[in-house]
């Protein structure tokens, strides 16, 4: 096998959905994961820097691209409207990146170390959103607001994602969230 084989990276983030689907997440060891995807556990480093990241990897570009999107976008009705065509063309193309398969959820899910590094990285998200606001001359309490709004939004729309199995493109799921978040708001 060629060291730097491109589909590794595919490949371990495979055995490591199967192992912490079959195993638990907390059973599961860095060389487990490396001999399904028949590597070395030295090798696996090469890819990603602990068991956790190989669910992660990537995810810190998430909160610059949403940041860069909400600068460019047109200016909408609202903070919150602008925001949400902003993350439209982001969550496509998050979507041709990630795996649409609801066992990573649900082994992000069953774990706390997972869920609280879940929770980071849209903390992360809301924070860009909400600078990038800012910048753009949104009053601080709006910004706010309309962050952590869209941010949930966006999650529901990738949930959609997710349970349509990637059937449904990212747009529609987000134009269907949208939808559910301003009957929920009256």
């Amino acid at each position: 096998m060629a060291r730097w084989d491109p589909g590794t990276a595919d490949r371990l983030r495979k055995a490591a959905l199967e192992l912490y689907s079959e195993h638990g997440y907390d059973a599961v060891t860095v060389t487990q994961i490396a001999e399904r995807a028949g590597i070395t556990r030295r090798s696996y480093f090469r890819y990603f820097a602990d068991k956790r990241e190989v669910l992660f990897a990537g995810s810190e570009q998430l909160p610059p691209a949403v940041a860069e999107a909400v600068l460019d976008a047109e200016e909408a009705e609202s903070p919150l409207q602008t925001v949400l065509a902003a993350v439209a063309d982001v969550g496509t193309q998050v979507t041709r990146l990630v795996d649409p398969s609801p066992e990573r959820r649900a082994v992000i899910a069953s774990s706390a170390e997972l869920s609280e590094r879940e929770r980071t990285k849209q903390a992360a998200i809301t924070t860009a959103i909400r600078e990038a606001l800012e910048r753009r001359g949104t009053a601080a309490e709006s910004a706010k607001l309309a962050a952590q709004a869209a941010n949930a939004v966006f999650g529901d729309a990738f949930d959609r994602w997710i349970d349509s199995a990637g059937a449904l493109d990212f747009p529609a799921c987000l134009a269907a969230a949208t939808a559910a978040f301003r009957k929920a708001c009256g």
